[in-house]
């Protein structure tokens, strides 16, 4: 029998292999060292203790294997190749090496048990894949077993996949239904040790994960029919039916961790009708935006509804067990001779009919902006809404901020508007208030940022923060992706310009895609009732 298991794990990571040189040839010192370093073991069931190994990793040229018996020169291996070497009974400690073109090396130790008694205690664990449609996932541990041969069933596919003991082997069936899995642990006994069970493998009918999160927009820029990030229309039916309930169709509006989402199941041809047959003008609009997830319908045929001039659809493809994102141009439906003026309804068919369920979020309609907001931020735009959510009153709440004629025409700054920021009493020491861009900063056009200021008072502590909103939250939902850079006010009742070196923060980069500005008045002090305004937010070198 043996067994093999990892003793040293890697501790070396693999370096990025790039840097071509003029000639266009590869930098050969730019090669990182070996990783995910291993050997599947198989062994002869004969008594013979013969162990075939087959060593795996990856940026490797070569592998050495050191068998930890009396032998002391060791084998060497081509990446695929394997070698076999006969152990007597016992415990052995193998010694796997890898080397590099350039000659960098990671080295493994591998625990190998050779012992002629068969497997015994044989725990088996098969589960269906809670991401992946038709994936099947088996370990399986017995004892003085070195390996395991898996016969998944599917027809046509004879051959066994060979584990290591104890490790994780998955399978992707072409076909969801039930299949006879046996599974073989092997030692270096003749008598093996066998599970055998006839397995339902199942699709995934759910998602696991959120869609991808819509840009910000500009309120004239989007038309909401479903969707967290904008304003939906009011009133709208997801669920008109049109006599589809009787073929099994239904609905239901799935809620994933918070995050809800229209779910239409068995899905021949559902809709959404607007409220009370009120309709909408899209002309104005250049696409209509759906995010598709499914586990079986392989297409969605989308279909605009006119009072004057009845439906035209669109279909596309869908890509099974992950979110699709779907831009249907307006002109998609225009170029059929579809009226978009007076749009009341909307309209979903699945391929095949009736057979799969579909979960749809962010159908809204929209266009590029010709304004959009980003850095520099002036206020002055007549097109751009500036969206400001002020936040840490004493209760926790928003305090007030808003863009508003500029107060006090002089010195640094005669603009027209700007932002107001009111620290009310008793708000929060951490009390301001953040806008979400359009787009990304662009560092190409400078790493520090200059804001004219007025402060009530000398000495008032501004911070500036930028945020990557899409990274992971913190225990307060806060992204825990930002930079923060204060700077303090010299006079008081009077427009200064403030600076703020993004790079003297040592966890900023121009590679991280920051999408938020937050302005903290007074930074560090309680509110007094202090009102504070900010202007002309701008990129310099």
């Amino acid at each position: 029998m043996k067994k093999l298991k990892l003793i040293i794990s890697l501790f070396v990571l693999t370096f990025l292999l790039g840097c071509s040189n003029d000639s266009g040839d590869i930098n050969v010192d730019a090669v990182g060292t070996p990783t995910n370093i291993s050997a599947l073991t198989t062994v002869t069931q004969d008594n013979s203790g013969k162990v075939t190994f087959l060593p795996r990793g990856e940026g490797i040229t070569r592998f050495e294997i050191y068998f930890g018996d009396l032998t002391t020169a060791p084998a060497y291996v081509n990446p695929g190749e394997t070698t076999i070497h006969k152990y007597a009974e016992g415990v052995y400690q193998a010694k796997i090496v890898a080397t590099t073109i350039n000659g960098k090396t990671t080295e493994v130790t591998q625990e190998v048990v050779v012992s002629f008694r068969s497997p015994e205690n044989l725990v088996v664990l098969i589960e269906n894949d809670l991401v992946t449609s038709k994936k099947v996932n088996v370990t399986a541990t017995a004892d003085f077993a070195l390996f395991y041969d898996v016969y998944f069933g599917e027809s046509g596919k004879t051959d066994p996949i060979a584990v290591n003991n104890g490790e994780t082997i998955s399978y992707v069936y072409k076909d969801a239904g039930t299949y006879t899995i046996r599974i073989v642990a092997k030692s270096a006994a003749i008598k093996t040790t066998e599970y055998t069970v006839n397995f339902t493998v199942t699709n995934v009918f759910k998602p696991s994960t959120s869609a991808p999160e819509p840009p910000s927009r500009q309120a004239a820029d989007v038309i909401s029919i479903y969707s967290s990030k904008y304003t939906n229309l009011a009133g709208t039916d997801y669920f008109p039916d049109w006599g589809q309930g009787g073929q099994g169709s239904s609905w239901a509006e799935f809620n994933l961790n918070g995050d809800k989402m229209l779910q239409y199941i068995n899905l021949s041809y559902q809709g959404i009708a607007l409220a009370d047959g009120t309709s909408i003008d899209v002309s104005g609009m250049q696409f209509l935006h759906m995010d598709v997830w499914t586990a079986g319908v392989a297409k969605i045929e989308t279909s605009l509804i006119s009072k004057t001039n009845g439906e035209k659809p669109v279909t596309k493809d869908l890509t099974a067990n992950q979110w699709t994102s779907i831009d249907i141009p307006i002109s998609a439906f225009t170029s059929q001779g579809l009226t978009v003026a007076d749009i009341f309804q909307l309209k979903f068919v699945g391929t095949p009919w009736a057979a799969g369920t579909v979960f749809i979020d962010n159908i809204y309609f929209y266009k590029e902006p010709a304004e959009s907001i980003k850095l520099p931020v002036t206020f002055e735009s007549t097109v751009a809404t500036y969206t400001w959510a002020g936040f840490g009153d004493a209760n926790f709440g928003p305090i007030p901020a808003a863009v508003i004629t500029n107060p006090d025409k002089s010195g640094l700054n005669v603009s027209n508007k700007v932002l107001e920021i009111k620290k009310t009493s008793g708000s929060q020491v951490w009390a301001g208030a953040s806008m979400n861009l359009d787009s990304v900063i662009d560092f190409s056009k400078g790493t520090t940022v200059t804001m004219n200021v007025w402060s009530p008072k000398v000495g008032a502590k501004i911070l500036f923060k930028i945020e990557n909103s899409k990274s992971p939250k913190d225990g307060n939902g806060n992204p825990t992706v930002f930079v923060e850079i204060e700077a303090v006010t010299t006079v008081a009742n009077s427009w200064q310009l403030l600076t703020f070196n993004l790079t003297s923060s040592n966890v900023f980069s121009t590679t991280i895609p920051y999408d938020r500005v937050i302005v903290f008045p007074d930074f560090g002090n309680a509110g007094t009732g202090a009102t504070y305004y900010f202007d002309n937010i701008q990129q310099s070198n």
